[in-house]
C-alpha cells in the first residue's frame, strides 16, 4: 500500500530546513511529525528553540516557523511495512526545486543518514538558489539507540548556529 507523507511546515522566512526520510506509522496515524513518544525529535527541538513536547503540537509548529525553521521529509510517498527506513520501497521525492527556489534556506539538516543519502542521490538543488550548507545529524528515531541522548543534544544544538 502506498503511503503519503505530510506537506512542509514552513513560512516564507524559513532559513533552516530539517529533513527526515518519511513519517513513521505513529506519525501517520496522528497526522503529526515525529509523533512516536520515544522519538527524540521534539526533545531536540526543546534544546534548539524551545519547541518541546510539553507544548501543544500546533504551538510547536508555530515556534519552528517563528524561529525560521522549516520541517519536511525527503520522500513524498512510498510503500513500507512498519516504520523502519530500510523497509521503504518505491519512494517518490518531494519537490525540492520548487521549495528551495521559494524559501531562503541557508542550511539543511538531515535527521539521520538515510534522509541525507536519499537527498544527495536524487535531489538537484536549483541553480538560482545559493548553495546551502548540508549537515547530517544523529537520527532521533527510537531505532537509533547507539548514541547517548546528551551527545545527540550536543550535535542537534549545532542548528542554533544558523538561527
Amino acid at each position: 500500500m502506498e503511503l503519503t507523507g505530510f506537506p512542509p511546515v514552513a513560512d516564507m522566512r524559513a532559513k533552516i530546513l530539517i529533513l527526515g526520510t518519511f513519517p513513521g506509522e505513529e506519525s501517520l496515524r496522528h497526522k503529526e511529525y515525529y509523533a512516536h513518544p520515544r522519538n527524540l525529535f521534539w526533545d531536540m527541538m526543546e534544546y534548539v528553540c524551545g519547541a518541546g513536547r510539553d507544548k501543544d503540537y500546533n504551538a510547536r509548529l508555530t515556534i519552528l516557523k517563528k524561529k525560521r525553521i522549516a520541517l519536511w521529509d525527503v520522500l513524498k510517498s512510498c510503500s513500507r511495512q512498519g516504520s523502519v527506513d530500510t523497509c521503504i520501497r518505491n519512494g517518490r521525492f518531494n519537490d525540492f526545486n520548487t521549495f528551495l527556489s521559494r524559501y531562503p534556506v541557508k542550511a539543511v539538516f538531515f535527521n539521520g543518514k538515510t534522509a541525507e543519502r536519499l537527498f544527495r542521490q536524487h535531489v538537484v538543488i536549483p541553480k538560482l538558489m545559493p548553495s546551502p550548507h548540508l549537515f547530517v545529524l544523529p537520527s532521533t528515531s527510537p531505532a537509533n539507540a547507539r548514541m547517548a541522548k546528551d551527545e545527540k543534544v550536543r550535535r542537534w544544538c549545532e542548528v542554533k548556529l544558523y538561527l
